[in-house]
């Protein structure tokens, strides 16, 4: 089966991400947009397996196969959870909606660890911008405070919500370099401490329901064997 097939045929999910989800887009904001599929079960009987994850056919389209995204869901990979928390849904079949309703048994303590060793990534890709050209790249700075407080809203709540509100204003100003670098980094700083203290003291579990989320797939994969 070629693989823009299964997007076509077997997607589950569908959703906007990026600025839009986020709250900050403009008019010159991409439309992102991401899914998940299920491979029809008979295909792993074969020596090929079908792919993990499909490009397109879309521009700005990308989708993981539903055992590919519940395994990245549940090591609390940043980019898969904030896409099952979009507020901006496309698509949602039964299947879908089950995985939805699953949104809870992905999240644990994790988050802080995942989180804040992708924002230290970025960071440092930042300030090394910094240092070469004088300035860091003004929308990546953005991005990078709205996952700061997202991660430190879910630690302290328990919910991950990535519109990011009335900070809309603020953090746009920050894109359009209007405000000092130093004043980013302190911001920065000051975000990955509450999300430090955040995690001492967490709503969260210790660890994912990886049984609840298995069952779904087991299920999932035994009525496409089915039908």
């Amino acid at each position: 089966m070629h693989p823009e097939a299964l997007v076509r045929d077997h997607t589950i999910y569908a959703c906007v991400m990026g600025s839009r989800a986020f709250g900050l887009a403009t008019d010159t904001s991409d439309t992102d947009r991401r899914g998940v599929y299920v491979a029809p079960t008979p295909l792993f009987w074969r020596f090929d397996k079908p792919p993990t994850h499909v490009e397109g056919p879309a521009e700005e389209q990308f989708s993981w196969e539903l055992e590919r995204f519940c395994e990245l869901a549940l090591r609390a990979n940043p980019n898969i959870l904030e896409c099952l928390h979009s507020p901006l849904v496309e698509h949602a079949d039964a299947t879908g909606r089950e995985l939805l309703a699953l949104r809870g048994a992905f999240l644990s303590r994790r988050v802080h660890e995942t989180f804040t060793r992708y924002a230290l990534s970025q960071r440092k890709k930042l300030e090394a911008d910094v240092r070469l050209h004088g300035a860091p790249r003004w929308k990546h700075a953005m991005h990078l405070l709205r996952l700061l407080t997202s991660a430190r809203d879910l630690l302290r709540t328990g919910t991950l919500t990535i519109e990011v509100g009335d900070q809309r204003a603020r953090l746009l100003t920050v894109k359009h370099g209007e405000v000092p670098w130093p004043e980013v980094e302190s911001w920065m700083t000051r975000l990955a401490t509450e999300t430090d203290e955040a995690a001492t003291h967490t709503p969260l579990r210790p660890e994912p329901d990886r049984a609840r989320v298995e069952d779904f797939l087991t299920r999932v994969r035994r009525a496409s064997a089915l039908q």
